[in-house]
């Protein structure tokens, strides 16, 4: 690796040499590594072959339950969220008993792995709220519930700086992952003022399909807003809002 000296810095590959910039610094280097077409077809790579196979169906999976959760995750996710669930999304397809290395699916893997997976790792849902609270999944009627005992918010929940009222939410999500199809519900709580009062127990309810063929997920969320004459405003771009997966109902 060499570094770039003189005024002018190139980035991109002139013949076999490779240019980039690195923590504001400018490099070369030759082109290396093995040739993709020999990746491809020789025998020597087929572990190569089914580790990228099982990979990149990780990826799509993530993607598409990323899609069926946006709604509620619009403002609760990090941004290396989609790193952080295609690498637990590959634990899911890995754990398929059924098929062969390299043809290992989600649905025949262990989507229960899923649950308590936080969408905000500088949020987690695990330390915003400190009581208990249930969740129930009726495959059947399709009816799902995140359950909340009354609390006080000033004691009951993490305290965000500026934040006056909070909401709650919680999205049900039938995921189809072979058949690249979902089908969602949400729900919202109305907004709760953060204070030393306590406020009534209460349930988010949403209705997905009755009787789903696919892996049920049910996400729950926290938001933080702050109430200026009547209009709540989000803060800082929801970067201290919490989201996890509460519960995983396979058929």
């Amino acid at each position: 690796m060499a570094r770039q000296k003189g005024l002018i810095k190139l980035e991109g590959a002139i013949g076999d040499l490779s240019f980039y910039k690195s923590g504001g610094e400018y490099y070369a280097r030759t082109k290396g590594g093995v040739d993709a077409d020999r990746i491809k077809n020789d025998p020597a790579f087929v572990r190569t072959r089914e580790n990228g196979s099982e990979f990149g169906r990780a990826g799509k999976a993530s993607k598409l339950l990323r899609n069926a959760l946006r709604q509620l995750m619009m403002h609760t996710a990090d941004n290396r969220v989609s790193n952080r669930l295609t690498t637990q999304m590959l634990k899911v397809i890995q754990a398929d008993e059924t098929n062969a290395r390299g043809e290992r699916i989600v649905s025949d893997g262990n989507p229960a792995l899923l649950k308590g997976f936080e969408f905000n790792a500088g949020a987690q849902l695990a330390g915003t709220i400190y009581v208990p609270f249930a969740t129930a999944v009726d495959r059947a009627t399709g009816a799902l519930e995140v359950s909340l005992p009354a609390l006080v918010p000033t004691t009951d929940l993490a305290m965000v700086q500026d934040a006056t009222h909070l909401r709650f939410g919680a999205l049900g999500a039938a995921v189809d992952f072979e058949g690249e199809a979902f089908s969602t519900k949400m729900a919202v709580s109305d907004f709760v003022e953060i204070d030393s009062v306590e406020h009534e127990a209460q349930s988010l309810e949403v209705q997905i399909d009755a009787a789903s063929p696919s892996p049920i997920f049910l996400a729950f969320s926290i938001e933080f807003f702050q109430m200026v004459n009547g209009e709540a405003y989000p803060l800082k771009s929801g970067a201290l809002n919490a989201m996890a997966i509460v519960a995983v109902d396979l058929p």
